[in-house]
């Protein structure tokens, strides 16, 4: 038997699943194996290389039976996985737990017990015990992401295949129809799931929440990418959920009891802090998520004042201005009782 090795919890995942296909007896190949693992073919060739070279797998090709064991009493060698590895995993599936509707909470639960074999029961029990007894995750407002809206948008975006919605825009309270370019998925602050692609209706990148669609029909249309679209470059142009028009220089004045939240956090990548006698700070940003940044700021209330642009001053006097009037006819009609 060949030296065992220390693998990524993922990569033994899937040599778990990859091993299963082997002994199935349909004919496998290497596209195959690259579908159902969702893998490209090229980490199906260095799976295959790696269990012959390192654990002596009797693996042998043939045109008409594909990739197949020529020993069927040849087993997986236990594979070293630490116990911080798998109370990592374990960590994760609490989290997923603590949103309702994961689209992947039942198969990393899966994982984590298959994974748990290859560790002493009183190990395993112990883990458990600590992240249900010891840590606990909670989440805020909680999603119901539909797993077969989840798995279509997974692989519409895997092959670059259009696809059409029929979509609730809760801004307009409306529901319309759209074919998409699906270019990217996005989940903010994990309980905020967006499709970011390319509407033909709009002819412009849009963003969709993907718990607000309706239907989905991944169509027989591919399309090609834009080559000059990056993923990581364009979400950092935006301010957290938003991405709006062209992006313009933000500055955010923070009083001192304020001044030390904003300090921690890195809230934006063209970030700069200015720092003041008294112990309050201006934040400046450049971002084109004007309605975003309008309800982050009044969650500090009169501890924030923006300075620009001004058509962020504008919105926030807008805002503060209504909800005065409420709060004014809230008195009046109180006065009145």
């Amino acid at each position: 038997m060949g030296k065992t090795s220390v693998l990524s919890p993922s990569r033994l995942e899937r040599l778990l699943q990859m091993d299963e296909l082997l002994r199935s007896k349909r004919r496998i190949t290497q596209p195959i194996l690259a579908e159902k693992l969702e893998v490209t073919e090229r980490t199906i060739r260095n799976d295959l290389r790696f269990l012959e070279c390192h654990f002596n797998a009797p693996l042998k090709y043939t045109k008409k039976q594909g990739w197949y064991y020529i020993d069927d009493n040849w087993q997986l060698p236990n594979v070293s996985l630490s116990i911080g590895e798998l109370f990592a995993l374990t960590l994760g599936a609490r989290m997923l737990e603590s949103y309702a509707g994961s689209a992947y909470e039942k198969e990393l639960q899966s994982s984590i017990e298959r994974l748990s074999e290859r560790l002493p029961e009183p190990t395993w029990v112990n883990l458990q015990q600590l992240a249900d007894e010891r840590i606990v995750f909670r989440s805020g407002a909680q999603m119901n992401l539909n797993p077969e809206i989840w798995q279509n948008l997974l692989e519409a975006c895997r092959s670059s295949k259009r696809i059409w919605i029929h979509y609730y825009a809760a801004t307009r309270n409306k529901f319309s129809e759209r074919v998409v370019e699906p270019y990217l998925l996005h989940v903010y602050r994990a309980t905020n799931p967006y499709l970011i692609g390319f509407c033909q209706k709009r002819q412009e990148m849009r963003w969709f929440r993907i718990d607000r669609i309706q239907q989905i029909k991944v169509l027989d249309e591919s399309f090609e990418r834009d080559p000059n679209f990056h993923a990581q470059t364009y979400l950092d142009q935006i301010f957290q959920a938003e991405v709006g028009g062209k992006p313009v220089p933000v500055s955010i004045w923070f009083d001192a009891a304020n001044a030390p939240f904003i300090r921690e956090r890195r809230w934006h990548l063209t970030q700069e802090i200015t720092e003041h006698d008294d112990g309050s700070l201006t934040l400046h940003l450049v971002s084109g998520g004007l309605n975003e940044l309008k309800r982050w700021v009044l969650g500090y209330g009169k501890g924030a004042v923006v300075k620009e642009p001004v058509e962020l001053v504008n919105l926030v006097k807008s805002e503060v201005e209504g909800m005065s009037q409420h709060y004014n006819l809230l008195e009046v009609s109180n006065h009145v009782m």
